[in-house]
């Protein structure tokens, strides 16, 4: 489990595990609204050198353009009736050559990869802290260090 503090904090900790992924990589972020999930997926878009990373709530996916393409999406509204909507997303097809981050993608995404990384972002005691523990499925993320 690591300590966030700041906002600043969240983007570096995306900073340092951006700097291991690689093409094909799956995150799934996890965690209550307000708590962080974009601000840590900025943090993964500035090591690929990819700026203006805001949250696709209203949009569902972005496909941002970098050293390697980042695929950011935001399964919230897609919960329950709406599943299929995240089918059309057609996430398969992006996946081997991109890094794919899914906000609330749980039950949903966690399909598209037995390998992943599932990030559960959790506040503190202050509004500014924030604790994030990192599961790792599959072998991919064994070394994966923070």
């Amino acid at each position: 489990m690591v300590e966030v503090n700041n906002i600043g904090e969240m983007a570096a900790l995306g900073q340092r595990i951006g700097k291991q992924l690689r093409a094909g990589d799956l995150l799934l972020l996890s965690g209550p609204l307000g708590a962080g999930k974009t601000a840590l997926t900025q943090g993964i878009g500035q090591v690929l050198g990819i700026a203006n990373i805001t949250s696709p709530t209203f949009v569902i996916s972005r496909i941002h353009p970098g050293k390697i393409q980042l695929v950011h999406v935001d399964a919230y509204r897609l919960q329950g009736e709406s599943k299929a909507i995240f089918d059309d997303l057609d996430l398969e097809s992006y996946l081997p050559n991109s890094i794919t981050v899914v906000e609330w993608g749980e039950g949903l995404a966690d399909r598209l990869a037995d390998d992943y990384l599932e990030v559960q972002i959790e506040f503190g005691k202050s509004d500014d802290q924030r604790f994030v523990t990192l599961i790792k499925h599959g072998e991919r993320f064994t070394d994966l260090e923070i």
